[in-house]
């Protein structure tokens, strides 16, 4: 690889930047090609935040009162979402639209019933709107993000049982 200056270099660099930090993304890497044997390769990244997961408000329609037996399995299943049954994980890193455009009636709710392939939600990475479908049919029984919420690829979305 040649080393040449390039003076779009600096102000590439700063885009990826700010784009890191708008988007709330931890890391962004890119190979830029200039030519044949002239290439830019850029790792911007920061430190992630911590992201704790807090349990829903209890729904007695939903779920029965823990027993003795029960409670060590629902405390793990607070601690990592992502493992639950029927958990809808994210695909990308974005910021998640629960509405397709503000104002309007949210996707999905919880107790809603949907099918495979019904729109949850929209996830926006890099001015791209990506509507997430159901991966199942069923009924939404936890929502574990917020509109305009950040996330990362493999982040717990909703439980769809």
């Amino acid at each position: 690889m040649t080393k040449k200056n390039h003076d779009s270099d600096v102000a590439f660099i700063q885009a990826l930047a700010e784009l890191l930090r708008e988007n709330d993304l931890t890391e962004l890497e890119v190979m830029r090609e200039y030519g044949e044997d002239d290439s830019l390769n850029v790792r911007v990244s920061r430190a992630a935040p911590s992201v704790t997961y807090a349990a829903p408000p209890a729904q007695t329609h939903y779920a029965p009162a823990a027993t003795a037996a029960t409670a060590p399995a629902a405390a793990s299943a607070v601690q990592d979402p992502a493992s639950l049954p029927g958990a809808v994980t994210s695909p990308m890193v974005g910021t998640v639209y629960m509405q397709a455009e503000p104002g309007s009636p949210a996707f999905v709710s919880v107790g809603a019933q949907v099918n495979e392939g019904d729109t949850l939600l929209i996830i926006e990475a890099m001015k791209t709107m990506n509507h997430i479908p159901a991966p199942k049919s069923g009924t939404v029984k936890r929502i574990l993000v917020e509109d305009g919420a950040a996330v990362e690829y493999g982040a717990p979305l909703m439980i769809i049982e």
